[in-house]
């Protein structure tokens, strides 16, 4: 008599499938890799996800609302901009470099390398590190306009020069830089703020 089916955990499939995009992308992640590490068959994952394209929206949007979601955090748990910047950027460099998780940031490290054949979720990828970025931004001209930076900063280019910093904390990572190194560099880009752009 053959056993009952194993009882199917969806948010340990979804973390799995997160932690395995996470390292090797979207197009580098095929669906017998996912049957390998999710360890169901691939019928159990589409009647579970829908695709590996919603798997992988899935997978994002969960890693945003966790792990990834420090620069929100940072920015409603600090009234001030340096202290917002400092623990976003610090707790980037934290995350990117755990070495009990895939190196650098998920959305940065899938995006580069979805092709033309997958335009949608590239746009889509795109239009998640560009809201970081205005963000970020947004979080500057708020800063101004409090008088925490001078009133002719340009809030634009600041916000540009930390949400690039912050893409960069992604690669750095990915290349094995080490937490220590990363951190250092943070309070180097803080400085930014003591002579902003004007």
């Amino acid at each position: 008599m053959a056993g009952r089916p194993r009882e199917f955990d969806r948010e340990q499939a979804l973390l799995k499938a997160r932690d395995l995009f996470w390292r090797q992308g979207f197009e580098g992640t095929s669906m017998s890799d996912l049957v390998a590490e999710l360890g169901i068959a691939s019928a159990r994952i589409y009647k579970a996800f829908g695709s590996k394209e919603l798997l992988f929206r899935e997978a994002i949007e969960h890693y945003e609302a966790h792990e990834g979601g420090f620069a929100e955090r940072a920015f409603t748990e600090n009234a001030n901009i340096r202290a917002a910047l400092e623990q976003m950027l610090n707790d980037a460099a934290t995350l990117y470099s755990d070495v009990a998780l895939p190196q650098g940031c998920m959305v940065v490290s899938s995006a580069a390398s979805v092709s033309e054949d997958n335009q949608g979720i590239r746009n889509w990828l795109m239009e998640h590190r560009q809201q970081r970025t205005q963000g970020i931004i947004d979080q500057v001209k708020a800063a101004v306009q409090a008088g925490e930076l001078p009133a002719n900063t340009d809030a634009e280019s600041l916000g540009d020069y930390f949400a690039a910093f912050l893409h960069g904390l992604s690669i750095q990572a990915r290349d094995g830089v080490s937490q220590a190194r990363l951190k250092q560099a943070v309070k180097t880009a803080l400085t930014m703020l003591d002579h902003p752009p004007m």
